[in-house]
């Protein structure tokens, strides 16, 4: 058998979790003769060897290795690297998953290019989209296009040239290991290759290990002497120390688990110091953000106490993008959008002006003392490459695609220094968001990444709800309704199920106009068919106090398509006092009836005791609570009453059974 591909997956122990695995890698559209997949199993009692053995049974192309437990999967990958037989080789983890037509594509496109390596386009459900992904590349360079960001073994290697070069995974390896592998091979390969265009592999979570400080720079100096044995000394060597430095070393000193951990404090900054010293000199600063380099001199000068303070002070440092207006263009919804970092009170972050055109950061807290030389603390540079990017994230299978961008920097005054703010637009097409194909159907996420000035940083979509009007796409004819979570994060649904599920969505923008014995309910309609849609009725339900329902009649007014939303209105009757089919003081749950179904709503109808009516947030989930009769409340009112129940209580439940 010519096999072109083996995909290796170390297994140990998955249970039900290597379920999704299995079936992306059986159900590949590449012909099952021209690959192969290779299960190497680490000692899984958990039944997963039979499994497989059951499946290597009735499928000709896949195989089983036994392995005795080394509780590493390094061992297991290094076996099924010497029984591969394919041209090309995939690593695979065992929670991963693969679409179906990732090795036909990756394996034609490494043929074309006559890669050495193939990385293919990843999604994780936990993170932003890869910068690396953001083109195609023939070509990639290492430092250039940002692949030491992605050291992942998910990759499709040249079976010769790891054998070539004799790479193997250190074993049992450590925390490092597959990145030691995967640079190693990225520092020796001729030719690396980026496929973007389509997403190849799912990457699932990975527990992550106890973090000993120790074990951790010992591993990070072996990385380190790979980078050594491999690139001469220079501007190249530097770049990628600068990188490991900033990612292993100085990030591991700015997080909120720095700050709050004192039991391990002093251990990792003693190492951590130590390595800096050793091997990452100062000439490496200027290749740093900012902030790191203000990490980097108080750690080199064994300031503990003010690194612990400025992580403190910049812990809840967060980015915030603001949307300004939302509109549709040809069947494309076009967000601007302000994006700035702020301080953790709330604040701006603020630059000093420096000569000419500089700006100088300045630390949150007082560094007594240590003072950043002026061409260390310089942003200017910084800020006029900033940008942010934007992309959505579809909340079910976590599927990201970026978005179309516009933007750039504006300086403005504040309070005697100067704020920096990125403006722009961003513009969603779902017809050809996802990589030039439609976006599936269901709710998308809208998240901003934003580079340069002081730090990276990424937020979602924030803002005051504007248009809610939705619009028919013009190829695809799919309606794609814009909405708001209850915090205020824009967001976007592509082909809502139904006419009351896309007015559920847009529901917290009601209304309420009380006019004398009645109220009128309005409530956003993103997109009315020219059909009108079935009869509406809007049901309310009194969520505490005796059970009630009000049923009334509600008008579906049509709006203007992608310009202005519709309106249901519907009239209910009010009464101070209770009545049945009138609405009285309490919290009322709201629905939507139609064809006989009923969808709730996003928010809750409360009147007060004066005849105050109220649009509010909805109410938790969950049953409604249990409200005590009147006469029961009115004897519990009475002093000691309470006191003997509650003892009473007691005693049933230590002392006597049912």
């Amino acid at each position: 058998m010519n096999v072109k591909v083996s995909v290796v997956v170390p297994v140990h122990n998955p249970g039900d979790g290597a379920d999704d695995c299995i079936r992306s890698v059986l159900d590949q559209s590449m012909a099952s003769e021209d690959y192969e997949v290779i299960f190497a199993d680490d000692g899984s009692d958990d039944g997963a060897a039979q499994r497989l053995d059951a499946v290597a049974a009735a499928r000709p192309n896949v195989r089983v290795l036994h392995l005795e437990r080394t509780g590493s999967p390094m061992r297991g990958r290094n076996a099924a690297l010497l029984a591969a037989g394919g041209e090309y080789v995939y690593l695979l983890d065992q929670a991963d998953r693969l679409e179906r037509p990732a090795l036909e594509r990756m394996y034609r496109r490494a043929l074309e290019t006559d890669a050495d390596i193939l990385v293919g386009r990843l999604t994780d459900d936990r993170r932003p989209p890869s910068a690396v992904f953001d083109a195609d590349r023939e070509r990639a360079d290492v430092v250039k296009d940002r692949l030491l960001t992605l050291l992942t073994p998910h990759k499709l290697f040249r079976r010769t040239f790891l054998a070539a070069q004799g790479l193997t995974f250190p074993d049992p390896g450590g925390r490092l290991a597959e990145q030691a592998f995967v640079l190693r091979a990225y520092l020796r390969a001729k030719t690396v290759v980026v496929l973007a265009d389509q997403v190849c592999c799912h990457v699932a979570g990975r527990p992550e290990p106890p973090e000993d400080p120790y074990t951790w720079a010992a591993e990070l100096r072996e990385l380190l002497d790979i980078i050594d044995d491999e690139v001469p000394e220079g501007g190249r060597r530097d770049r990628m120390y600068a990188q490991w430095f900033r990612t292993a070393v100085l990030r591991r000193l700015g997080g909120s688990g720095f700050a709050a951990s004192p039991a391990t404090r002093a251990a990792t900054f003693a190492t951590l110091r130590e390595l800096a010293l050793q091997r990452f000199p100062p000439r490496l600063d200027r290749l740093l953000p900012v902030q790191a380099r203000a990490r980097a001199a108080l750690l080199r000068a064994g300031r503990l106490d003010e690194l612990v303070a400025l992580a403190g002070a910049m812990r809840d440092t967060r980015l915030q993008a603001d949307l300004t207006r939302v509109d549709w263009e040809d069947g494309v919804l076009v967000m601007a959008l302000t994006v700035e970092i702020m301080q953790n009170d709330g604040t701006p972050m603020r630059f000093v002006p420096y000569g000419d055109d500089g700006l100088l950061w300045e630390p949150p807290v007082r560094l007594d003392g240590l003072r950043l030389a002026p061409e260390l603390a310089d942003v200017s540079q910084a800020a006029a490459r900033a940008r942010f990017e934007v992309y959505a994230r579809h909340e079910e299978s976590g599927e990201v695609h970026l978005l179309p961008v516009d933007c750039s920097m504006i300086r403005c005054r504040h309070g005697g220094g100067v704020r920096l703010q990125v403006t722009g637009t961003a513009r969603l097409d779902a017809d050809a968001a996802a990589a030039g194909g439609p976006l599936p159907a269901g709710l998308w996420e809208l998240h901003v990444r934003m580079y340069g000035v002081a730090r990276q940083a990424r937020t979602r979509v924030t803002g005051s709800p504007l248009s809610c009007a939705g619009a028919v796409t013009g190829r695809s004819g799919r309606l794609v309704v814009p909405w708001w979570s209850a915090r205020g994060e824009l967001g976007v649904c592509v082909e809502p199920r139904s006419f009351p599920e896309s007015i559920a969505l847009v529901s917290p923008g009601t209304t309420a106009v009380g006019q004398r014995g009645h109220v009128f309910v309005v409530v956003p309609v993103p997109y009315v068919p020219p059909s009108g849609g079935p009869p509406a009725e809007l049901v309310l339900r009194q969520a505490t106090g005796r059970l009630q329902e009000i049923v009334t009649p509600a008008l579906v007014e049509p709006g203007v398509p992608a310009e202005l939303a519709g309106r249901l209105i519907a009239k209910i009757p009010t009464r101070l006092a209770y009545r049945e089919e009138f609405l009285s003081p309490g919290r009322w749950a709201p629905f939507l009836r139609m064809d006989g179904r009923e969808t709730a709503l996003r928010f809750t109808v409360v009147m007060n005791r004066g005849g105050r009516v109220e649009i509010r947030e909805p109410l938790p989930s969950g049953p409604p609570r249990h409200r005590r009769p009147l006469l029961r409340r009115l004897v519990l009112r009475v002093p000691g009453v309470r006191n003997a129940v509650r003892a009473t209580r007691t005693a049933q439940r230590r002392y006597m059974f049912n």
